[in-house]
C-alpha cells in the first residue's frame, strides 16, 4: 500500500493541514508516512504561514503498524531503512521555519506521539490519551521518542512513562510539558486552527519565518550567536517595513 494514500493535504486560508487518514486508529502504514520529497513539495509555498497535523475521525494516531515492523524485523537493513525514513521525516518537520501545531484528539500513541513531539506546539483535546506503549510489546520508541521526551518531561518522568508503557490524560500531559494547550473534547483541530490564525493572520510570511528561525537559534546556537542572528533578522525586517511604508506614502 502506498503510504501517501493514507495522508491528505489541504490549505485553509494560508494554513496547511496534513491529515493522517487511516481510520479508525490512523496507524502509520510505514514509519516514513510521507516521503520527505512530498512533504517539501506540500510546504514549499511562498504563501504558507503555518501547518497543522491532525488525524482523521476520532483519533490522532495509534502509532506504527506492528505487523509491518515484525514482518521486516528479520531483514535488519530493510527495517533500519524504514525507520530512518521516519526519523528523517520528523527531523524535517522539526526544522521547518513555519509554526507546526499537532491537533491531538483522543488516541496519540507511539509513533503518533513522536509526530506530535516533533511539532512546535501541541494542542490536546480534554479526552486525549498519550502513551509510549512499545515496552508492552518488548519494544521501545524508534523515531526519536527517547531523545525528544526528556526535553519536555525530564529524565525520570520519561523513564517512568516509556518503561511503564502507561497512558496519561491531557491534563497530566500538560503538567509534564508534553502538551501546551487543552481544547474541549474532540475539538483539538478547531482550537489549533484558531490558535494558528491568531499567530499568523495579517503577518507577512517573512516575519513568521524570521521569528521561527530566531526561536530555533536559541537552542541550536550559543546565546551570543543567537542574539547576533536575531539582530540581523530584525534589521532585515526593519528594512522591508521601511521600504513598504515609503511605497505606501508615495
Amino acid at each position: 500500500m502506498n503510504p501517501i494514500d493514507n495522508v491528505t493535504f489541504e490549505v485553509l486560508d494560508e494554513i496547511g493541514v496534513i491529515c493522517l487518514d487511516n481510520p479508525p486508529a490512523n496507524e502509520l502504514v510505514i514509519p516514513g508516512f510521507i516521503p520527505v520529497a512530498i512533504f517539501k513539495e506540500w510546504t514549499d509555498s511562498a504563501s504558507l504561514k503555518g501547518l497543522i497535523i491532525k488525524g482523521a475521525g476520532k483519533n490522532f494516531s495509534a502509532g506504527g503498524n506492528l505487523d509491518v515492523i515484525f514482518k521486516t524485523a528479520d531483514h535488519p537493513d530493510i527495517l533500519q531503512s524504514l525507520m530512518r525514513d521516519g526519523l528523517e521525516l520528523l527531523k524535517f518537520i522539526r526544522r521547518l521555519e513555519i509554526p507546526i501545531v499537532a491537533a491531538i484528539n483522543r488516541v496519540c500513541f507511539g509513533a503518533g506521539l513522536e509526530i506530535a513531539l516533533a511539532c512546535h506546539i501541541r494542542v490536546a483535546s480534554a479526552n486525549a490519551l498519550l502513551a509510549f506503549p512499545e515496552s508492552n510489546q518488548n519494544l521501545m520508541p524508534g523515531m526519536g521518542g527517547t531523545a525528544m521526551l526528556p526535553g519536555f518531561s525530564g529524565f525520570s518522568q520519561s523513564a517512568k512513562m516509556i518503561l511503564g508503557g502507561d497512558m496519561i490524560n491531557a491534563a497530566d500531559a500538560k503538567e509534564l510539558g508534553l502538551v501546551d494547550f487543552i481544547a474541549p473534547k474532540d475539538q483539538a483541530f478547531e482550537y489549533a486552527l484558531t490558535l494558528m490564525q491568531k499567530m499568523t493572520h495579517g503577518r507577512p510570511v517573512k516575519v513568521i519565518t524570521s521569528i521561527m528561525k530566531a526561536l530555533k537559534n536559541s537552542s541550536d546556537l550559543s546565546q551570543d550567536e543567537a542574539m547576533a542572528e536575531e539582530t540581523k533578522l530584525f534589521c532585515s525586517l526593519a528594512l522591508d517595513e521601511a521600504m513598504r511604508r515609503k511605497t505606501s506614502e508615495a
